[in-house]
């Protein structure tokens, strides 16, 4: 469980030019319609007081404000977006208003970014003494205060990128939702603006995701190291209400310890208990659960192979140079795939007498990797500058560079097999054969794949699969939607996302047939004739 450590902490906040108490004591004057209290009075319980005071209050030398971003990370129900309205109006109408200030909230898509908006308006409608002077446009998502000439606006992560403007404060609303390339491009348009001008405020408020090769795990996963004093980084405040993996979900007292409102009356709690009782007989409802109401960051597989956090018990470093010098046997898995995208070739050698080392190579043709990569979510170039990537020439993966990256690893280490699906790999096979090397055929089909996915899983839950922590085959690896027959067999799919999956197959591919060891392989046509196999 996480939780910031200074919301139940008594220790004074720094404010000493009294600004966190102005915030405070102006929000508090503002009216929420939706709050049943006489006088309907703007609710800021003590959580919620204690992040205004935590932002506005603490101040450098020069009296500019300390924090500059702010991931705001709670689970739904939480009142997350009246606590953004509040800050937004503060920033619009209220004392942290300046002349000309523009205001810029952005969310996935349009109907997303209007509930901030909207529940801003409402505020702003509901309030004689905020109507007379701030003009609300709908229809084109505005809130002008025309005094000072300045505006807040809404826009949609996934609309015109707003490149050019100038913001004083961004607000991120439900960052886990924003996908692809123009997501990627709306972030990098509104976080590169804000050091245009001095005191800039980024507020990331969302609830958690699924997997951790995207834009909200990067900006989550650095705030959560600074909550735990991991990085040192005062202009970064993060306020994240948090489940982990072994918490126990069903636990009342987490329910309350990651859902701050909960004392306070909301979310529900005869809500919460009546989806946790229908979660315990349905692993979608669980997840659900999990997810929005725990703020538990999820795998991103919605049927996963297996628990990311046990896959990553393998991270441990492998080393290539030892496994060349012993010539210990090696064995190849490659996935050619289709060749516009990533291609893999995956080692693995044996590690004691039940677990596995294995090394991945990704090939992906240079032309447009960037584009590529946000096809996907994910950052080509930069793994591409780490090694992790080896860009082939051209518009589709040059098979030329595959083919003499496999003959380097034969002629370094004590290659057994190189397991190729047909599919894509027969004439790379025949020229590999041509020249005395073992190249064979793994059928893509239940026969051959279900003991492979069944002896990877195997050796992934023993804590038997060396890795290093490589991150694309980690990502793909992520990606897995697990499809089960009638038989039980289970096989690896990409789901509806399509993202890619390709490492993760070659790595079945090589560790099944490290396993088997020199035993000849079986192909989905010959399987019935072997009495080994039905045995």
């Amino acid at each position: 469980m996480m939780i910031p450590s200074w919301i139940e902490d008594e220790t004074e906040i720094p404010d000493p030019l009294g600004y966190g108490q102005r915030a405070v004591e102006w929000l508090r004057r503002l009216k929420h319609p939706k709050n049943p209290a006489p006088g309907h009075p703007f609710q800021l319980d003590p959580w919620a007081e204690k992040t205004i005071r935590r932002i506005y209050g603490p101040r450098n030398e020069d009296g500019t404000r300390v924090v500059r971003r702010v991931v705001l990370l709670l689970p739904r129900g939480n009142r997350k977006t009246s606590l953004c309205a509040g800050i937004t109006l503060l920033h619009l109408i209220g004392p942290e208003s300046r002349a000309g200030e523009l205001i810029v909230s952005a969310a996935s898509a349009h109907e997303q970014a209007m509930e901030l908006f909207n529940e801003t308006a409402l505020i702003v409608d509901d309030d004689s003494r905020l109507r007379k002077h701030l003009s609300v446009r709908e229809y084109v998502s505005r809130i002008t205060y025309q005094k000072k000439r300045s505006r807040y606006i809404a826009v949609a992560s996934d609309g015109k990128v707003q490149h050019g403007k100038t913001p004083n404060v961004v607000i991120a609303d439900e960052l886990h939702a924003w996908q692809g390339r123009a997501g990627l491009r709306q972030w990098e348009a509104l976080d590169s603006a804000l050091v245009k001008v001095p005191e800039t405020l980024m507020i990331v408020a969302s609830t958690s995701g699924r997997g951790q090769e995207n834009l909200a795990w990067e900006t989550v996963s650095y705030a959560i190291k600074v909550q735990k004093g991991e990085i040192d980084d005062s202009a970064t405040l993060p306020v994240i209400f948090m489940a982990e993996a072994e918490d126990d979900w069903k636990d009342e007292q987490l329910w309350f310890d990651v859902n701050p409102g909960l004392q306070h009356g909301y979310p529900d709690i005869a809500g919460f208990r009546d989806k946790a009782r229908k979660a315990e007989h349905s692993p979608f409802e669980r997840d659900s659960f999990k997810q929005f109401n725990l703020n538990m960051w999820l795998d991103q597989s919605t049927s996963p192979f297996v628990e990311m956090r046990v896959y990553d018990r393998g991270d441990h470093a492998v080393d290539l140079d030892e496994l060349e010098m012993v010539q210990a046997p090696c064995f190849l898995g490659v996935d050619l795939s289709k060749n516009e995208d990533l291609t893999c070739v995956v080692a693995a050698f044996e590690d004691g007498q039940d677990g596995y080392q294995v090394v991945p190579w990704f090939f992906c043709p240079e032309d447009n990797l960037r584009a590529r990569g946000e096809r996907h979510g994910v950052d080509y170039v930069s793994w591409a500058e780490d090694g992790y990537i080896i860009p082939t020439p051209g518009n589709t993966v040059d098979l030329r560079a595959v083919e003499a990256h496999i003959r380097e690893l034969c002629a370094t280490y004590n290659v057994r097999e190189i397991a190729f699906d047909p599919t894509y790999g027969r004439s790379m096979m025949a020229d590999l054969n041509d020249d005395g090397l073992p190249a064979v055929e793994f059928r893509q089909g239940w026969v051959s794949m279900a003991p492979a996915v069944k002896e990877l899983e195997r050796a992934i839950l023993a804590g038997r699969l060396k890795h290093a922590g490589h991150p694309i085959l980690r990502w793909n690896f992520e990606n897995i939607q697990l499809h089960i027959d009638q038989s039980g067999n289970r096989s690896f799919h990409k789901g509806k996302s399509g993202n890619k999956i390709d490492g993760a197959v070659a790595c079945a591919m090589a560790v099944a047939r490290c396993a088997a060891g020199d035993v000849q392989f079986v192909t989905d046509a010959d399987w019935f004739d072997d009495e080994m196999y039905l045995a």
